[in-house]
């Protein structure tokens, strides 16, 4: 951070999200990997300090891992302040978890949801590849699980769909307690009340 406020990440070339950040707005975009993880978790946290208006999070993903996603759901829950996600563009995968945690979900009108478990990659020995495809399993689960506590779907459905790679409409993904609501040409968008996710308090206490 900067010392007027705005976020730079020592490149000096991202006139935009400086100016974004400025604005209490942070995108997450690209294949969701632990240093775009990282990235967009230190962002949130220093909004968190700054204030205490709600942080825009405008979410572009279709590919990622599990554990970055799991890493930046944490940090989502443990935020003193709303976070308000909005989709864009395909959001596939990891990223969808990141949106469901969110306290308001907003999707775009030609938003593509896709509920898909990634690809995994092991190299190594033998005793290797079964260390990394246990772990692979057990982020896969809390992933799953993650994603049923936002949605309100049971685990074994999340991970039925997620293994079927099933596409959902906008409409579909707001029945599914994936988003709040779809923003179309025209819509009068309205503020809704805080979600409770997590480990975050009662917002009604």
């Amino acid at each position: 951070m900067t010392g007027d406020g705005t976020w730079s990440d020592g490149r000096g070339q991202d006139w935009l999200a400086e100016s974004l950040f400025a604005k209490r707005i942070v995108q997450l975009s690209g294949p969701l990997d632990h240093g775009t993880a990282n990235q967009v978790a230190a962002q949130l946290m220093t909004l968190d300090a700054l204030g205490d208006d709600p942080v825009e999070l405008r979410v572009t993903s279709d590919t990622g891992h599990t554990s970055a996603a799991l890493a930046l759901v944490d940090v989502i829950d443990l935020l003193g302040v709303p976070v308000h996600a909005t989709a864009l563009g395909r959001v596939h995968g990891p990223a969808l978890a990141v949106l469901a945690v969110c306290d308001r979900r907003l999707l775009g009108d030609h938003t593509s949801i896709r509920m898909v478990e990634p690809d995994a990659d092991f190299r190594g020995s033998a005793r290797q590849l079964e260390q990394q495809a246990a772990a692979h399993r057990d982020e896969w689960a809390a992933f799953c699980a993650c994603l049923a506590r936002a949605t309100g779907q049971t685990t074994d459905k999340v991970a039925a769909d997620a293994a079927a790679g099933i596409y959902l409409t906008t409409d579909q993904a707001v029945a599914y307690g994936l988003a709040d609501e779809v923003a179309r040409p025209g819509a009068d968008i309205h503020r809704l009340p805080l979600r409770s996710v997590g480990f975050r308090p009662d917002a009604n206490r």
